[in-house]
């Protein structure tokens, strides 16, 4: 018998303001279906619905946890049948207004979509319904097999709305793969462990770049550079001619530049320039694809709820890559950088597989100490969205811009995950560290860390959560094990006033490796005066320039580590040629 599973949450507290006075509450109700036009057979999902009090573009793109957001609702839908209705009602949770009753009378861009989920047969036994990534990245506003409606205007009054209903007769499309040029190459492969965990064939990819003379210098073997970060839907910052003439510019309010659009493609050709002149060594770059049920983006080691990316990129990947494009396959030979996700994998992947790289350049990391865990400290805090107080309640921030001014707090981007998806299935930010870094729960998904909708933190899961990812701990804890393993390979970049409150946890990881490292870990860490998220290490350009240049502001270094780690015999002329 099919079912809907609406997730009803009710919030105690009234100035949450999701419990409401049924005598005075407007009659509010709306009703979401789908055509068989886009589907004839039952579908799970996550379904939302959607408020906007504009049209500047759909509301599925409006929404987000900063100040220009529009409303969202959320509610799990299982056996979910063409032409028949769900419906939308006050008792459904919702962001920012936690109930459609709070929504202020007004007139609004209506849109429904429906974030598809498939079964999974775990290894561990465990049936789990998640969303597969279709090749977008895991975003679910873009998602192809995702259904939507096309917005369209209601009024809603002090007396509510009345008879609306929503088709849902869209789809998105499936997204054309990148093609191969002479300089790009693009990898998909099986992998094996991690098909035996999902219980279902799965798959990595990477955008490899190519050296200058790769086809004419078939004696040469290449180290490997490592670009970690978010998905990536072909190799960027590469490109082989100027800047298109006839593009309109485009103002970044990120970075207060006119035209970024321009300076963007400028970069990406001076790179390619620069890739091609006689001094520049001979590397193979990689970008890897590895999104995963849970985010764009596994973060590249092994987890209770994902599976062994770590292995699976260590021991499956990149191995594969360098057979196929002379890569000198040796630790020695390999190094990792990125910034923020990308920071992060580029550090823990150092310091959980110790031997097979030679270093990693840590731009941004997100949290590497859990006891600065952005402003939360996870083992000693009760409660993650408030300060601790008697008497008043102070929202702990999650945002803020270099002067410090506050965007965002923590629960708001938490009850916003709570809406696009229970059980750590948003695929946002604070869900895929939960789906990293806990256990699996007795139902196969993630256990929490705190509870979504309260901020209560569970210690227990802390523990875990600190002798399995907290960066600065295992180092603290196996530095006389692995220590001289990493002497030299460890340089973390950070801004001072860092977005996300990031630098907190590298002060922390700065004192141990300052302090306390025996043997003497022999990198650097480094800060940016007054720099936001995501500051690399260059102190003579702005981030919107620096965050342009991973693939060649670190290449001095490697190459001074190379000349200086490198084992006897090691080849170190077949790939500097001019």
């Amino acid at each position: 018998m099919r079912k809907y599973v609406l997730q009803l949450l009710i919030i105690a507290v009234c100035g949450w303001g999701c419990k409401t006075d049924s005598a005075n509450s407007p009659d509010i109700e709306i009703k979401v279906n789908f055509s068989e036009s886009v589907s004839a057979e039952p579908l799970d999902g996550r379904l939302l619905l959607m408020l906007s009090d504009n049209d500047k573009t759909e509301p599925r793109f409006q929404i987000n946890d900063r100040d220009n957001t529009q409303l969202i609702f959320g509610m799990n839908v299982e056996g979910m049948a063409p032409n028949e209705s769900a419906a939308f009602s006050p008792e459904v949770f919702g962001y920012p207004y936690a109930s459609l009753a709070k929504v202020p009378p007004g007139e609004y861009w209506v849109q429904a979509l429906l974030h598809t989920y498939e079964t999974f047969n775990l290894s561990t036994g465990h049936t789990v319904k998640l969303p597969m990534d279709n090749g977008e990245g895991q975003q679910w506003n873009r998602s192809p097999g995702n259904l939507y409606s096309t917005p369209f205007k209601i009024s809603i009054t002090e007396k509510g709305v009345e008879n609306i209903t929503v088709v849902m007769d869209q789809k998105i499309p499936p997204i054309e793969e990148a093609e191969d040029t002479k300089w790009i190459k693009h990898i998909k492969i099986r992998s094996e462990k991690l098909s035996e965990f999902w219980g279902r064939d799965m798959y990595l990819g990477a955008h490899v770049l190519l050296p200058k003379g790769f086809e004419e210098h078939p004696e040469a073997k290449y180290p490997l550079m490592i670009f970690h970060g978010h998905f990536p839907s072909d190799f960027g910052g590469f490109r082989t001619t100027p800047p298109d003439p006839n593009m309109k510019p485009e103002y970044a309010a990120r970075f207060n530049l006119e035209g970024y659009n321009i300076i963007q493609q400028q970069e990406a050709y001076d790179f390619y320039k620069r890739w091609n002149e006689p001094d520049f060594p001979r590397f193979l770059i990689i970008e890897i694809q590895h999104p995963t049920p849970y985010y764009d983006d596994s973060y590249a080691v092994n987890s209770a709820n994902q599976g062994p990316y770590g292995d699976a990129i260590t021991y499956e990947l990149i191995p594969h890559i360098e057979k196929e494009f002379r890569g000198m396959g040796e630790g020695w030979s390999r190094f990792l950088y990125g910034g923020s996700t990308g920071g992060w994998e580029a550090l823990a992947v150092q310091v959980m597989y110790p031997e097979e790289y030679n270093g990693c350049f840590a731009a941004c990391p997100d949290p590497i100490d859990f006891r600065a865990y952005c402003l939360t400290n996870i083992y000693e805090d009760k409660n993650a969205y408030y300060y601790d107080s008697p008497h008043k309640k102070t929202e702990v921030p999650s945002h803020r811009d270099y002067l410090g001014q506050v965007h965002s707090t923590l629960r708001q981007g938490n009850h916003l995950e709570l809406v696009l998806g229970d059980k750590s299935r948003s695929g946002q930010q604070w869900d895929i560290w939960e789906a990293t870094y806990s256990p699996m729960g007795e139902d196969g998904y993630p256990v929490r860390i705190w509870d979504k909708f309260t901020g209560d933190i569970d210690h227990s899961i802390a523990d875990y959560w600190k002798e399995n990812y907290d960066l600065r701990h295992i180092l603290e804890r196996d530095w006389d094990k692995i220590g001289d393993h990493l002497k030299g390979k460890i340089n973390i970049y950070c801004g001072d006033m860092d977005n996300y409150y990031l630098n907190n946890a590298v002060y922390l990881m700065e004192d141990f490796l300052e302090s306390t490292t025996e043997p003497y870990y022999g990198g650097e860490v480094l800060y940016g005066d007054r720099a936001e998220h995501c500051w690399n290490g260059d102190p003579e350009q702005p981030n919107a320039i620096s965050r342009l240049r991973y693939n060649s502001m670190y290449v001095p270094k490697i190459m001074k580590r190379i000349m200086a780690s490198a084992p006897e015999g090691a080849d170190l002329t077949s790939w500097r040629y001019k």
